[in-house]
């Protein structure tokens, strides 16, 4: 008999009356104010400016989401779409059911479409987002907790998670890999940070080194897992994804220390409001229409003949300076 276990919540949702309340979203919610926060920190430190990393994630979190539920109907296709199942499952997104390949990879289409329009590199953005990422991750995975879903196989250790009985799923306890996929990401977050700090990582290999670190963790933690998953060669289909990206991650890090060394002087260039308000330009181009016109003015102001008058005083003034002038070689002639 297991005397020591993790309890699971008896009810992933609580309604606030005709309002459902879900952990499993208020993990992802938690998740993605915590890798904003802190990926704000980070850019700012870069020289970047406060409220650039949440402009462009209102790109790449709902990119992401979509990614993420997309990666999971796809490679779970069998769980809305066999026998006696109901598509339009598929679509509910808070019962659980994010891939976090799907996510990554369509988060970052959103963020380059962000970045296209602030006019700022993507690798540089992802840098400092890419510990937040992990951290956001961290917080997401207890929503599977709620949902009782997403464990290891059977055990009697201490910190096993007891699951009760349900759909697909037979009371007991079991590894709670949900809570080992957390840990380890708290301390990829760590990693991050700590290699950012000493090697001055620019051009996306802080983003680079979260994903290959991760993907050591996800291997393993994957192996573990005993829920539904469709196999390569006996090797979950999730196993075979983290061996890929890892071996893509490092080469993208050993390749880019070689061609761009360093890190990035500028993140976000100072664009003023004329360079981004089109009616200050509008504005600014009036103006100098203006000046110009007034300096033309002035110039043919200067440039009128003169009148008869003002001519009889040039020339008397003129005369009167000969005269002076002669009035000396005449005393010497005396």
């Amino acid at each position: 008999m297991n005397l020591a276990y993790i309890p699971s919540p008896s009810t992933g949702v609580i309604h606030l009356g005709p309002i459902p309340l879900r952990g499993y979203a208020f993990c992802i919610i938690i998740g993605v104010f915590v890798a904003v926060w802190l990926g704000n920190k980070r850019w700012i430190a870069r020289g970047g400016k406060p409220g650039t990393v949440a402009d462009i994630a209102v790109w790449a979190v709902p990119f992401g989401l979509v990614g993420g539920r997309l990666y999971h109907v796809i490679t779970d296709y069998q769980l809305y779409f066999g026998e006696g199942r109901n598509w339009v499952d598929a679509f509910k997104i808070w019962e659980g059911g994010l891939g976090i390949w799907g996510a990554i990879a369509l988060g970052a289409v959103g963020a380059w479409i962000g970045c296209r329009l602030r006019g700022i590199p993507l690798p540089a953005w992802a840098d400092a987002l890419a510990p937040g990422i992990a951290l956001a991750q961290a917080c997401g995975r207890w929503g599977n907790w709620f949902n009782q879903e997403l464990y290891g196989r059977a055990t009697d250790l201490p910190w096993a998670v007891e699951i009760s009985d349900g759909p697909n799923r037979v009371a007991g306890t079991y590894h709670p890999t949900f809570l080992y996929e957390s840990l380890w990401c708290l301390g990829v977050a760590a990693l991050v940070i700590w290699a950012d700090r000493r090697f001055k990582l620019g051009h996306g290999r802080a983003f680079a080194l979260y994903v290959a670190a991760y993907c050591v963790g996800r291997g393993w933690i994957e192996y573990m897992r005993v829920d539904e998953a469709h196999h390569i060669l006996g090797v979950r289909l999730n196993v075979w994804t983290s061996i890929v990206v890892f071996i893509l991650a490092v080469i993208y890090l050993v390749l880019s220390a070689k061609l761009r060394p360093g890190r990035e002087e500028v993140v976000e260039p100072d664009r003023g409001p004329a360079a981004s308000d089109p009616a200050t330009k509008d504005e600014a181009k009036d103006e100098a229409k203006d000046d110009a016109a007034e300096a033309k003015d002035s110039a043919d102001g200067e440039s009128e003949p003169k009148t008869d008058a003002e001519t009889a005083s040039a020339e008397a003034t003129a005369d009167a300076g000969a005269a002076d002038a002669e009035a000396p070689k005449t005393a010497k002639k005396l």
